[in-house]
Formats: C-alpha cells, structure tokens, sequence
C-alpha cells in the first residue's frame, strides 16, 4: 500500500502511516502564487493500492480542493486502486434541503469525490448515515465509539458489573437524532440514555426546552457526533446538572470548535469535553477541559484490512 496525505491533519496521517507499519508518500502539496493548489508525488506509486488521507477541515474549502486534485494526481499517476481517507467528512451536515433553493452539498461533495478518480471512500461517524448513499462507490464508516468506551472506563472508573453501570450512568443524547447513538453507548454499558429536547430558532443558535429521562444520581455522558460552536452542548450539560446528575462530560467525535467553542466550554459545567484528532487540535493552550483521543490505530487498522481484503464491518460490529 501507498499512504498519502495533504495539509489537514498530517501529524494523524503520521500517526496512521506508523500504525500501518508504511511510510508515507513524499509529496508537495502546495499552492501557486494565485493561491491555486500544486500537488505533485515524489515517488512512483503506479500500480499500487493508495490511500489519501484528508479531513475536509477548515479551512474546508481548500482541504477539500487538496483532496480532489491528489485523487486525481493518484489516477494519473496509474493507481490500482484509491481509497480516500476523510476522517472528518466536512458539509456533512448539508445533507438535505433545509429550506426552499437550497443545495444538497454533502451529495455534491459525493460526486466530487467520485468524478475525481476514488474508489473507496473510508470515514467516521458520518453526520448521517444515509450520506452513504450518496455515493456509488463503496464507504467504509467507522465509529469512533470503541475508542471512547476504553476512555470512559478509565476516566470515570466504571466497573465491570451490570448491574453497577446500570445505576451510576446515563448515556445522554443533545437532541432526538442522535438517540440510536446513544442507545449503542448504553448498551455496552448496560446504562439507561436521555434525550435533551431543543429547538433552534435559527442556524448556529439553540434553545434547549426540556430532559427526557432520568439523570438523578448519576454520571451522565453526552455524546454526538460533531461540536461546532458548542452552544448547544454546553447548553445541554446545565439542564443536566439541573435535573440532578452527578457529574457531566462529553464525548463527541469530531472537534470543528469554531470560534468561542472552547472558551465556552472552560466556562460550562461540563467537567471535561473528549474529542478525537479527527480533525487537528483548535484549542489554545489554556484550554484544560478539552482533550483528544486518537484514532489512528482505528484507522490503521481499517486501512490494513481493506488493503488485505478482510472484513471492516466486524471493527465495530
């Protein structure tokens, strides 16, 4: 196999690479003086089983446009076979028509990455599930919630009896989409879940109205799968604690935190927000209540498999 990667996240694809026991491609993946991006390989991958790997992070427009043009770079270069790598799958969240003339950009996106030149397209913890429709190429969508279930053991020391995990944690759920989440959370756990009911009044802005379920007494965990501007996130922890629980962190598995994101969570209730380096680190330095968790093993393994042609589904079955 052949493992390449562009400028979104290159400390994970080290990481990835290393987990794979491969090196990674010498490539220069850069811009013009007009801004237009350059990409050229330095080593002959012709014939091979190439693997790219981009997040479309921020800035998602030119992470994006890296990750088209290597696909296509990789095509005519002769490639076997390319596998593009997106741990976090950006304008995920644009998968339906929200509003009248409004575009449908995760397909869009879908079509992109098709007409490029990929073969496969390997993931985590999509928006939405059904986004895997939207390609006519096979995709692989990991989860990153093994990684996290050995984290929550550690960190809150939770112990190996049912019937103990039952009374002393509550899997929560920031709105009513992510219940089927949640649930999956719990039953490794033999814990309950709750759901925050919410509105939002416009884009980017959440009202959190009530708790569905039962948290008293409890250490509750929220989960989902993106924090952006973590409004609603920290919004969801106060009525939590308010309705009783013991403590409250979150496990969400793609960090965007835009903007004031982690300045609000320093001043939540939160006791501390885990993310995966899905996407690499926003947070300043004083930032204590955010951490990361890595996926690279998760990652490497997949890319071992598919390369080996063995089952992905059975990671996380």
């Amino acid at each position: 196999m052949k493992i390449i990667t562009g400028n979104a996240n290159p400390e994970l694809a080290q990481e990835i690479a290393d987990c794979c026991f491969a090196t990674l491609v010498p490539a220069k993946v850069d811009t013009f003086a007009d801004g237009e991006t350059s990409v050229e390989f330095l080593e002959n991958i012709r014939g091979e089983d190439v693997f790219i790997i981009q997040s479309t992070c921020g800035p998602v427009n030119d992470s994006l446009m890296e990750l088209l043009i290597m696909i296509d770079a990789a095509r005519r270069s002769s490639a076997s076979r390319i596998t593009a790598v997106i741990p976090y799958f950006g304008y995920a969240r644009q998968d339906r028509k929200s509003a009248s003339r409004t575009p449908i950009t995760a397909k869009l996106v879908a079509n992109l990455l098709t007409t490029s030149g990929a073969d496969r397209i390997l993931t985590m913890d999509l928006h939405a599930g059904q986004i895997q429709g939207f390609f006519d190429i096979p995709v692989d969508d990991l989860t990153s919630r093994m990684v996290f279930a050995k984290d929550i053991k550690r960190s809150i020391g939770i112990v190996d009896d049912p019937e103990v995990q039952q009374q002393s944690t509550v899997f929560v759920s920031p709105d009513a989409g992510g219940a089927v989440r949640a649930r999956k959370f719990a039953n490794m756990f033999h814990g309950d879940i709750a759901i925050v009911d919410k509105r939002r009044p416009e884009a980017g802005k959440s009202e959190v109205m009530a708790l569905i379920g039962d948290v008293e007494g409890k250490h509750a965990i929220l989960v989902d799968d993106i924090v952006d501007s973590g409004g609603t996130l920290c919004s969801a922890a106060k009525a939590i604690m308010d309705a009783g629980a013991l403590s409250v962190r979150a496990y969400i598995t793609h960090g965007v935190l835009s903007g004031e994101a982690c300045n609000k969570v320093e001043k939540s209730v939160l006791e501390e927000l885990v993310v995966t380096d899905s996407i690499n680190d926003r947070c300043p330095k004083n930032c204590k209540k955010t951490r990361q968790v890595s996926v690279a093993p998760l990652f490497g393994e997949a890319i071992r498999r598919v390369s080996n042609e063995e089952s992905v589904s059975s990671l996380f079955a």
